[in-house]
């Protein structure tokens, strides 16, 4: 069996050789930001593709400084770590990324004034998150953390048992996956998911001020309406029952990339099938994850030194 291999503080070294303690302030108390991130496998070029390594690096780099974790690795550090990464664990198919950022103190107490912080990277296979094409989807009576509770803006790990809850709530009641509303009754997000509307010509999605994550496929979709498709694209805030009127909805996220809601609280969208929209961003947007649009070719950086020229 082959050896898996991540990067902790600075170096790539064996998974098995990285150990974390039971009494970790990350353990006990979810003391950590994280991100995720995709590497796309283009098998006409048998290269693999760092996707918007900067972008998140640097939305880690700003998560950590707010909830007071900095740390010295560069964003230039962190993207080259993540290529050396990818090449010793032999990436050849479309790969997560997952960085972390953790307080590793063992004392007792949910403190982030003692700090002992470690950046780890690990890589595993992915390809469809969402295990199917089209998704139903419903509201969950949990609500989004808000600004004062747990910021929004950070991937903060603690903020995730929010996400856990509300969609351990609506699988159970026979959803895909869940949204949440914000304390004012504004459709919010999913559980680790953008959301678009598309109604009376204009792209819609929810404002920052709704205690969204700015997500980093969420503001690729916004500049693809815009510039390639020619579309109004507006945020502000949205209602449930809004919602359930859209002529399409669909997510996006560096998991669930971009994948169309077709049922919202059992409310059939649109034709009840992918729409027009949707189809044109999803083109749009997988063919720049494998570099096939120079006008976005610096989102992709290729693992590999060499690769095959397409014909």
């Amino acid at each position: 069996m082959s050896e898996s291999y991540v990067y902790y503080n600075g170096k790539v070294v064996k998974e098995d050789d990285v150990k974390i303690s039971v009494r970790s302030k990350a353990f006990n108390y979810g003391l950590g930001v994280f991100e995720g991130i995709r590497a796309y496998w283009d098998d006409e070029k048998q290269q693999l593709y760092g996707f918007k390594l900067k972008e998140h690096y640097e939305r880690l780099k700003q998560s950590a400084k707010t909830v007071n974790l900095d740390f010295d690795l560069t964003v230039d550090d962190l993207i080259q770590g993540t290529l050396d990464l990818l090449k010793a664990n032999k990436c050849r198919t479309t790969t997560y990324v997952r960085p972390i950022v953790y307080n590793d103190a063992q004392d007792i107490g949910p403190t982030l004034d003692v700090k002992d912080v470690k950046v780890v990277i690990y890589t595993q296979p992915l390809n469809k998150y969402a295990g199917k094409p089209e998704l139903s989807v419903g509201f969950s009576s949990w609500r989004r953390i808000s600004n004062n509770q747990l910021p929004p803006r950070t991937k903060a790990t603690a903020a995730y048992m929010n996400s856990a809850l509300a969609a351990l709530e609506t699988k159970r009641a026979g959803f895909d996956e869940a949204l949440f509303l914000t304390d004012g009754d504004h459709v919010c997000e999913g559980s680790g998911e953008n959301i678009f509307m598309f109604k009376k010509g204009k792209l819609v999605t929810p404002p920052p001020a709704d205690n969204i994550l700015e997500g980093i496929t969420r503001d690729l979709v916004m500049k693809l309406a815009k510039e390639d498709l020619g579309l109004e694209v507006e945020e502000r805030s949205i209602s449930r029952s809004e919602l359930y009127a859209a002529d399409e909805v669909f997510f996006s996220g560096t998991a669930m990339e971009v994948t169309p809601i077709v049922a919202v609280d059992h409310r059939v969208i649109g034709t009840g099938h992918q729409g027009k929209i949707f189809k044109d961003i999803k083109k749009l947007f997988f063919d720049l994850t494998v570099a096939k649009n120079p006008k976005y070719a610096d989102s992709c950086t290729p693992v590999y030194e060499t690769a095959k020229v397409g014909k």
